[in-house]
């Protein structure tokens, strides 16, 4: 994810925003069909990573095993291949058939929705991509629509029609770029109230160089979080530090999952920080989600032995 990454972190105020006012009294009333324990899902945004090969994943392994493998590492994936091409019946049910029954797909709405068409006009993609959306099943976490950088609110009549039409069956939740959907407070708490009414989830997004993109309101008792790392430095620590503090004080309010996707340029890190991260959620909530961990490769023998 290289929207609002940065090559110079010395000038960021990374510390998050306070809650708005609104996420207390979504949460509150919320509570009372939390489920014990919240669902905490974690991942990366692809699984074809081949950086891992010989730690994360068996050496020699080949590209049909990766899903399968990813999914002993991480319980969910913001799959970003959907943005390119709706997958068919037969992608779909090999997806399914490498994942165990409670691993979570985050599909992204096609670019041909959300790019090409701008919203507009796309019913007959809609439909398709719904299907294959549901045709997940129980391995169907939230979909997400990201709309490009220039899709600003003089636009939100056809993303509001856009929202009242999407299917129900696929929970949805919506990513904004443009900076003038968060530079007026009025506008951005009428949209957000749109998305609260419409059961649609606002995707919180931590970049370094975008941080209006982070209103700390949640729309639905969902938290959809992509975080962009910058390779391990101290600052990656410090922000999940404040990450893990935050979503505990949801959890203790009433949310009822969290899914965190991570970004870092070296795929080599997503593991390493992932594995702060959910030490961390565990500490602070008792939510234990199996860490990634180093698959233990074969011994080659000694010839001359």
């Amino acid at each position: 994810m290289d929207f609002g990454r940065l090559p110079d972190l010395r000038y960021v105020d990374f510390r998050l925003p306070t809650d708005h006012p609104e996420t207390a009294r979504v949460l509150a009333r919320a509570r009372a069909t939390q489920p014990t324990p919240a669902g905490l899902h974690v991942g990366c945004p692809i699984w074809t990573n081949k950086e891992w090969l010989g730690t994360y994943f068996p050496a020699g392994i080949k590209e049909p095993d990766y899903l399968h493998y990813y999914a002993q590492q991480f319980n969910s994936i913001e799959l970003n291949t959907t943005h390119y091409r709706i997958p068919d019946a037969g992608t779909v049910r090999r997806w399914k058939a490498a994942v165990g029954p409670d691993f979570k797909f985050c599909p992204k709405l096609p670019r041909s929705i959300s790019h090409e068409r701008e919203l507009f006009q796309a019913d007959d993609l809609v439909v398709s991509t719904a299907r294959a959306f549901e045709s997940l099943g129980e391995n169907l976490g939230w979909a997400f629509l990201q709309l490009p950088p220039h899709f600003g609110p003089e636009h939100l009549p056809r993303l509001e029609r856009f929202l009242l039409d999407f299917p129900e069956a696929v929970p949805l939740a919506v990513e904004l770029r443009h900076p003038r959907w968060f530079a007026d407070q009025g506008l951005a708490d009428a949209v957000y109230a749109t998305f609260e009414a419409l059961n649609k989830t606002l995707v919180i997004t931590d970049v370094a160089g975008r941080r209006d993109v982070l209103p700390m309101r949640l729309t639905t008792p969902v938290a959809f979080i992509r975080f962009n790392g910058h390779g391990l430095h101290s600052t990656d620590y410090q922000r999940a530090d404040a990450w893990a503090e935050r979503l505990a004080a949801w959890v203790a309010q009433g949310v009822h999952e969290i899914y965190f996707f991570i970004h870092q340029k070296d795929v080599r890190h997503a593991p390493v920080f992932a594995t702060y991260f959910l030490d961390k959620m565990r500490a602070l909530t008792g939510i234990a989600v199996p860490p990634p961990f180093v698959i233990p490769q074969p011994v080659q023998g000694n010839l001359f032995g």
